[in-house]
Formats: C-alpha cells, sequence, structure tokens
C-alpha cells in the first residue's frame, strides 16, 4: 500500500503522530486510505449537495473497509463568472485543480481516490489528476439540475441568457424577464442542459471511469446518495484487484468518450477537454479526427439547448449506457475497454434498453447520419475551429456575409445589444484566446444577445474564444492560431465576406493569400493585457486552443 509510508514502522511513527492529531485510531491507520476529493463550495449551484454526496461516498468507503479522508479542489462557477473578468478565470482553474489535487494526493499518499465534482471545468480536472496520480480512482458528480418550467415550457440557463436578449429587443417585459429569473434554475445541480458540466460528466461514463447514472441521475434524486455509496464501496474492490485509471483511460475508451460526445451532441468545450485528458496519458487528441468520428457517428440526441429534452429525460430513457448500446447496434465502440465497474464496456451495456425513442433516437433514426460536433478548417483557421453543429439551423449551416470585427466580447455585445448587428452578419470576435484573453473566456453572453434579438437564423459568430455548452447557433470558436499570435483571425477588417460551410468543414475569408499576407506585414502584437498573477503566469505556458489549451514548459 502507498499508505505504508505514512503509517507503518518506526521512522512513521511522527506520520502516525499527527494522524492521531486528526483523531484517526490505530484501526483506521491500518486500513487503506482512500482520498475524498471534494469540489463542494457555496458558490457554485452545482456544488452545494455536494457536502452531502461526500458523506455518502465516505460511508461507502467505510462499509468496504477503507479509511475516508476528503480534502478539497476548487471550482468555479461559469454562469456567475460570465460576461467580465471572471470567465478569465474559467479555463484555467482545469489546470489549478489538476495540479493541487495531485499535489495532495501523492503528499499524503493516499492508496485511492474518490473525486467528486460536477461543474465544467472540475470534471475534466480531477480527470487530468486522476491520469496523473494513476491509484485506483472512481467518479460521483453531483448530478445535473431538474429544468425550470417557465409558462408551460420547460427553461434551463441558455433560456435566461436569451431572456435578457429578448428583454433588450423589446419582445417580452422586464416583468416576463422576472419570471424567467424566478423559475428558470429550481434546484442545486449542473445546469439542465447539455451544456459543459453535463456533458463531461457524461463522458466520465463513456471514459469508464464513473458509474452508470454518474452523468443523468438528477442532483436532488435519493438515487444520487445511494449512487455516492457504491462509488465509495467499488473503489475498494479496485483497489482489491489494482485497477487504475491508466488501466481505463486508454486511446480506445477517449474514442469510445468522442463517439457517445457526437451522438449526444454536447458541448465543444469537449473539444478542449478530451485533448488535455488524452494529453496525460501521452496521446495527442487531434481534433481533426473528430470529423472522422463524426462521420460515421450518428447524432442520436437533441438535449438542450439543441432541442427541447433535458438531462433528467435522458436519465429516463435509460441515460448513457442506452446511447452506448445504441451506438454499438453498429459496432461504433470499443467493447473490451475496462471500467470502473470492473467489467468492460460490452458487460455494462448489453441490457441498457432505450425507453424513450423520442429522447434517444433509435441507430437506424439518427436526427443526423453524422455527429453533433464539427471541425473546420480553412485561411481563418489554418489549424482548426469548432462548432456544435446538433444546435446550428438548418439554413445556417452554409453562410456567407461581412464581417463585423471586434476585438473583446463586451464591444460585441454593446453593438449586438445596440441594434448595430443585421441578418447575414459574421461577427467576429478576437484576442480572445487562451493566450489572448488570457484565459479563453466563454461567448454564452454574445450568443445569447443574438438569438433571443431574434438573429440565431441569420447571424454567424467566430471566435479565438470559446461557447458554453448554453450556446447555439453558427457559433465556431477555438479558431487556431488564436489572433493574439498572429492567427489569420488578427487581419480580418469590417466587411470582409466570411465564407462557412459546416458540411464542408470550411471557415474562409474571401480575401486574396497577397491580401493576407500583406496585412500580416502590418500587424503587431497586442500588449498583454495581464502581467501579474496566475493569469500572467498561464498566458507565458498556455498553449493552442486545437491542442486543448494544455500547460507546457516553454
Amino acid at each position: 500500500m502507498k499508505s505504508d509510508n505514512v503509517t507503518k514502522g518506526m521512522q512513521q511513527a511522527p506520520h502516525r503522530s499527527l494522524f492521531n492529531a486528526l483523531g484517526l485510531t490505530k484501526e483506521e491507520m491500518d486500513r487503506p486510505l482512500v482520498g475524498i476529493v471534494s469540489s463542494y463550495n457555496e458558490i457554485v449551484p452545482g456544488h452545494m449537495n455536494l457536502d452531502k454526496i461526500v458523506e455518502a461516498v465516505k460511508m461507502g468507503v467505510a462499509m468496504a473497509g477503507g479509511t475516508p479522508i476528503v480534502f478539497p479542489a476548487i471550482a468555479v462557477c461559469d454562469g456567475i463568472a460570465m460576461g467580465h473578468i471572471g470567465m478569465k478565470y474559467s479555463l484555467v482553474t482545469r489546470d489549478l485543480i489538476a495540479d493541487s489535487t495531485e499535489a495532495m494526493a501523492i503528499a499524503h499518499q493516499f492508496d485511492a481516490l474518490v473525486m467528486v465534482p460536477n461543474c465544467d471545468k472540475n470534471v475534466p480536472g480531477l480527470l487530468m489528476a486522476a491520469a496523473r496520480v494513476n491509484v485506483p480512482t472512481v467518479f460521483v458528480s453531483g448530478g445535473p439540475m431538474l429544468a425550470g418550467h417557465v409558462k408551460g415550457g420547460k427553461t434551463s440557463l441558455s433560456s435566461m441568457f436569451e431572456a435578457v436578449g429578448a428583454c433588450a429587443a423589446g419582445k417580452i417585459t422586464e416583468e416576463e424577464l422576472t419570471e424567467f429569473e424566478n423559475k428558470t434554475c429550481p434546484t442545486c445541480g449542473s445546469c439542465s442542459g447539455m451544456y459543459t458540466a453535463n456533458s463531461m460528466n457524461c463522458l466520465t461514463e463513456a471514459l469508464g471511469m464513473g458509474l452508470k447514472g454518474n452523468g443523468t441521475i438528477p442532483a436532488v434524486y435519493s438515487e444520487r446518495l445511494r449512487l455516492a455509496k457504491h462509488a465509495g464501496m467499488q473503489v475498494m474492490e479496485l483497489l482489491k484487484k489494482n485497477i487504475r485509471p491508466r488501466d481505463i483511460i486508454t486511446k480506445e475508451s477517449i474514442m469510445n468518450a468522442l463517439a457517445v460526445d457526437m451522438a449526444l451532441g454536447c458541448s465543444t468545450n469537449s473539444m478542449l477537454h478530451l485533448p488535455a485528458i488524452a494529453h496525460e496519458i501521452g496521446m495527442e487528441l487531434s481534433p481533426e479526427l473528430a470529423n472522422e468520428v463524426s462521420a460515421r457517428t450518428p447524432n442520436l440526441c437533441h438535449l438542450a439547448p439543441a432541442g427541447h429534452t433535458y438531462i433528467e429525460e435522458l436519465n429516463e430513457a435509460g441515460g448513457v449506457y442506452a446511447v452506448m448500446n445504441e451506438l454499438n447496434k453498429k459496432n461504433l465502440l470499443n467493447t473490451d475497454c475496462m471500467t470502473v465497474t470492473g467489467k468492460t464496456v460490452g458487460e455494462n451495456i448489453k441490457d441498457c434498453v432505450n425507453t424513450n425513442p423520442d429522447v434517444i433516437r433509435p441507430i437506424d433514426n439518427p436526427y443526423s447520419e453524422t455527429g453533433g460536433i464539427a471541425v473546420l478548417k480553412g485561411n481563418i483557421a489554418p489549424d482548426t475551429a469548432v462548432v456544435k453543429r446538433s444546435a446550428v439551423v438548418p439554413e445556417m449551416m452554409v453562410h456567407e456575409g461581412p464581417a463585423r470585427v471586434f476585438d473583446c466580447e463586451e464591444d460585441a455585445i454593446d453593438a449586438i445589444k445596440g441594434g448595430k448587428i443585421l441578418s447575414g452578419d459574421v461577427v467576429v470576435i478576437r484576442y480572445e484566446g487562451p493566450k489572448g484573453g488570457p484565459g479563453m473566456r466563454e461567448m454564452l453572453n454574445p450568443t445569447s444577445a443574438i438569438a433571443g434579438m431574434g438573429l440565431g437564423s441569420s447571424v454567424a459568430l467566430i471566435t479565438d474564444g470559446r461557447f458554453s455548452g448554453a450556446s447555439r447557433g453558427a457559433s465556431i470558436g477555438h479558431v487556431s492560431p488564436e489572433a493574439a499570435v498572429g492567427g489569420p483571425i488578427a487581419l480580418i477588417e469590417e466587411g470582409d465576406i466570411i465564407r462557412i460551410d459546416i458540411p464542408k468543414n470550411t471557415l474562409d475569408v474571401l480575401v486574396s493569400d497577397e491580401v493576407l499576407a500583406e496585412r500580416k506585414k502590418n500587424w503587431k502584437p497586442r500588449e498583454l493585457k495581464v502581467t501579474t498573477g496566475y493569469l500572467a503566469r498561464y498566458e507565458k505556458m498556455v498553449t493552442s486552443g486545437n491542442r486543448g489549451a494544455v500547460l507546457e514548459l516553454k
């Protein structure tokens, strides 16, 4: 046991004295030490119930013969951080979470870990840490929020942001906006659509790192507490069998996750997080691989904001395993991959039935024959750019229009809400990439304003920043190389005609190579926006969005 380094032998007497100070008994020190990584806090709605989840995990670990010990992980609420300087601190926490968890787990020599995350960056951050530390690990999230209800229809956070745009356009009253405000987010949990948090929790099941239901059982269901107890018990089984994260997170399981991503229509942020997780096992996951997977993987779900169904309905229809079982009917998964159940993917999903074909389309009747995410290339994005194809209306799949260029998110929002963006325009928001932000802010405010003002079927938005999973429409992000390093997006000028062809995976500005080369000669790097603190260090180490914005020593 790794914990023998701190609990056994004469030289460890000082260590045991400190465990004594914690109130641990000799009996507890003689058992495996299991770290419970708790993302509980009182500022993120998806995390306010994690104290109860953690207590259930602790009970499960103890019942199975381990000694549970809790330590914390941070988390940012993307919704609260949205639209101001706080959003610069969202993506960057993924690496803080991975680094701090690695430090705590190794410094204290835990034998196993149970990760208790829920929201956008702490799920992938803890998956990265699990791959690094590589002791037996199980994930159990806090679960999704139930959908809200306004005027007889179900709502989620994207409805709230779009209501702000509708109010600004005079389409609804301030009183109606207040009704949305009071009813849209009715319970604790990760926001109820297929946004980044729920995407990553579902993909944790697909990777094999979470038990059945991890991504879909609502936060307020007592079933979630039972799941947490089973997660605590199961980590002890993994410890006995010595099944570790790198036995589970493999090239094959990441390809499974990518296929499930396409079937579910997950957030484009998965195209930042899956490459970062792959990077931890020494695999370079090119975004272009997504198009290969998409070409053979049908899109089976249109969950909000792409459609009118929610995570609670996905859960009732059979959850992630039911989606995987549909995909397996066409041999689209590697069913030999090991999982935290101690069984293979094939063994896990064989009896999981799709009980609602309106929520999970059968494999022979998909929403589309291709997956929910598309990776684009062209003279704007010589490396890559990403769009959530399943959330784009048909009339915007191919679009050509004049560029409306903004060098930060705030200026774009002012123009949109000020009525300066017209049908047919292509809004370009740049200098918001991993380095340019720094921090690669999400653009939910401008996309929601566009949708709320009735322009969602006629205006596109491209950026070197990223989008919330709540964004819908022709929202193209992760443009690489980014503007801050002189990528072609920095060379676009007001009025240039931009052509988007999602079926052909292309993104181009209709300007000659000679003109772009001349503009590049005159381009000068911008002064750094941040010169002190963590963001300054992040800016120096972060790589491009097409590489998952992983950190590397230069």
